[in-house]
């Protein structure tokens, strides 16, 4: 049953560092299909190189254990949603000043910085274009090969219910998708009565990814009055952030009013391919709370 859309918040999971009292909080978050748990690692290694800030790993609406959000399913819920979780995290005396987004979640988070909430430090958007993307809708976490239109169509033709875990990576891999994308996908599996079914409302996931699509966050990157920093970090081997998006960035870089930081080597999952470059840029870059 849908929560309040008023009072709901997301789930999320507390990463801080060991024997230390955090002065701020960044938020993290997942792209399409992810979860929270994507980032468990890249969090903890960060906290404790800046325990200054601690990290919190948010489940976005209608994904992970954040299954309850009520409709309507877009970028402005989303950014409602982040609203409310961190005046409740404000309220427990853990102020959220900062942001770090890939892919759906980058965009996720300028649209969260869009409503300019207090005490924002740092916002982050990785490999995201805040472009109109209505033909290219965002990838799924599990694997660089498979767009998320397929995976979706792919997940909403299987059966309702497996005997076990290996049944459903093989109807997956069956349909010509990847072991790791499976593998992935199947930590959305949850035991139902003996079986196992998929906890998704993969409905509310289109929407999201339509809206994702239609939204135009440039007006946020460019605004000169929206709180804190804006740092792009785009993968060098990756399609998302455009040559036209890149030609927009680079002025704005030029001029200071944006940061932008390109990982040649990386793919789309920069969280995998330049793990340890990415940390240092969080380490290095991240303001003093």
């Amino acid at each position: 049953m849908a929560s309040d859309s008023t009072t709901w918040i997301p789930h999320h999971v507390l990463v801080a560092p060991e024997g230390a009292a955090p002065r701020a909080w960044v938020l993290f978050l997942h792209g399409i299909l992810g979860s929270g748990a994507n980032w468990r690692t890249i969090a903890r290694k960060l906290v404790s190189a800046r325990p200054d800030w601690g990290a919190v790993l948010v489940d976005l609406r209608m994904h992970g254990r954040s299954q309850e959000a009520a409709p309507p399913h877009d970028l402005a819920a989303v950014a409602g949603d982040l609203e409310r979780l961190a005046a409740d995290l404000d309220r427990r005396g853990m102020p959220v000043a900062g942001v770090i987004g890939h892919s759906f979640g980058g965009k996720s988070a300028l649209a969260y910085r869009g409503r300019a909430p207090a005490g924002l430090l740092e916002t982050w958007v990785l490999d995201a274009s805040p472009s109109i993307r209505e033909e290219e809708p965002p990838r799924p976490e599990g694997d660089p090969g498979d767009g998320a239109i397929e995976v979706l169509r792919m997940l909403a033709a299987l059966p309702g219910q497996f005997s076990n875990r290996d049944e459903f990576l093989a109807s997956v891999t069956a349909r010509g998708f990847s072991r790791p994308l499976a593998e992935w996908l199947a930590m959305n599996l949850v035991a139902d009565g003996g079986a196992y079914r998929m906890r998704l409302d993969l409905g509310a996931i289109g929407e999201l990814m339509a809206d994702y699509g239609r939204q135009d966050l440039w007006p946020v990157v460019e605004s000169t009055d929206l709180p804190g920093a804006l740092r792009f970090v785009v993968a060098g081997r990756s399609s998302a952030v455009t040559t036209d998006d890149r030609a927009r960035l680079e002025p704005l870089a030029a001029s200071g009013r944006v940061s932008l930081h390109v990982l040649p080597d990386a793919g789309h999952w920069l969280h995998l391919d330049a793990a340890g470059e990415l940390l240092r840029l969080f380490t290095d870059e991240l303001v003093e709370p």
